[in-house]
């Protein structure tokens, strides 16, 4: 796999209203342990339509593994032009600094925000100019934005072999209890 797009929830949808929030760390984490193995086999671009949330935190964590692995790119594929315009002052200085650690900014549509279709837009580009998809999606709730997502990755996955990787809301409670009994050990 040469290019994988990685998405997910918004921070909103997890109940994530700051930076600061502990969850982060274990999204990144298993973020990062999907992404090692598949760099090792040869990934070069990592791609994210740029939403508050699971794709900024794996923004973050591709710009870390850069360090590491200086032949990786990253990319953000917004759906509309400026996507931070009605976020809060916070969040913009957090989006803008994250933008100095990109290797390619896009957006599929040169307007602001003019309806759905620019999302719909987005994604069928992001599907089309990636290998497969590793998915942050609690399968038990079955909710929220990125249970379109993966319907639209397993329809292409059963078309020509796109490959589908989730993470789970359990594979991030691991993550949490490897950390919270790690410190015990």
């Amino acid at each position: 796999m040469k290019n994988v797009l990685i998405t997910g929830y918004r921070a909103n949808e997890l109940g994530i209203f700051d930076q600061k929030h502990k969850g982060i760390t274990y999204i990144k984490k298993a973020i990062t342990a999907r992404l090692i193995p598949l760099i090792e086999e040869g990934l070069e671009w990592v791609i994210t339509p740029g939403q508050y949330g699971v794709d900024l935190w794996a923004c973050e964590v591709v710009i870390e593994l850069k360090e590491r692995f200086p032949d990786l790119k990253l990319s953000i594929i917004t759906a509309f032009s400026n996507p931070d315009e009605n976020w809060k002052e916070d969040k913009k200085e957090y989006y803008q600094r994250l933008l100095k650690g990109v290797d390619y900014l896009g957006t599929v549509s040169k307007q602001p925000y003019n309806g759905p279709w620019q999302f719909t837009a987005r994604d069928e580009l992001l599907l089309r100019k990636t290998d497969g998809i590793i998915l942050i999606y609690d399968e038990d709730s079955g909710e929220g934005s990125p249970k379109y997502m993966k319907e639209k990755a397993l329809r292409k996955s059963s078309a020509d072999g796109y490959r589908y990787i989730s993470i789970s809301a359990d594979d991030i409670q691991s993550v949490a209890n490897e950390e919270e009994y790690g410190a015990f050990e």
